[in-house]
């Protein structure tokens, strides 16, 4: 499906990898897996490649209303913590890890808010950790906050009323 056809894309990004580091694409398949996603979102794990999507985005002549971006961050705060940034908050490292060709992709995030006029959102998770070598899987801290982020996506996707899941909650 192409995102640019929905009112709302939400790309959970990082690489499984890395621990904690893929954490907004376990956001991403929570939400399908428990058939979260309302029918003017699309939601697409877009591990290490949100670049392109992003500059796809850009670049067509239909884009969304919104953009939600789920990733993991070091910002100094609670690990587990879920918040959300600016474009301008993005830390320098996350800006550096990520590049089209030496275009950041915050670049591409802040052509979309202000040139295109899409309002971009970015939700993360704090931290617990994250490996310099190959380690897959979240820590136990980032894992339990999956459900946080997800009430956090969708209360930005304005669904925050269809909110569902085992147990009751997200």
């Amino acid at each position: 499906m192409e995102p640019a056809c929905k009112d709302v894309v939400v790309l959970g990004c990082g690489n499984v990898l890395f621990g904690d580091d893929g954490f907004g694409t376990h956001v991403a398949d929570h939400l399908e897996r428990e058939g979260l996603i309302p029918s003017h979102v699309c939601v697409m794990n877009a591990g290490t490649g949100v670049r392109e999507i992003l500059f796809d985005l850009v670049i067509s002549d239909r884009r969304p209303r919104r953009v939600i971006v789920v990733d993991a961050v070091d910002k100094g705060r609670t690990p587990g913590e879920i918040f959300r940034i600016d474009v301008d908050e993005v830390p320098p490292h996350k800006v550096d890890d990520f590049s089209l060709h030496h275009m950041p992709t915050i670049n591409l995030l802040k052509e979309l808010k202000d040139l295109c006029h899409v309002d971009v959102v970015i939700i993360v998770g704090q931290v617990a950790s994250v490996p310099e070598s190959v380690k897959p899987g979240l820590t136990e801290t980032l894992a339990r906050s999956i459900p946080a982020a997800v009430r956090a996506v969708l209360a930005a996707c304005g669904e925050e009323g269809r909110q569902r899941g085992p147990m009751g909650i997200l």
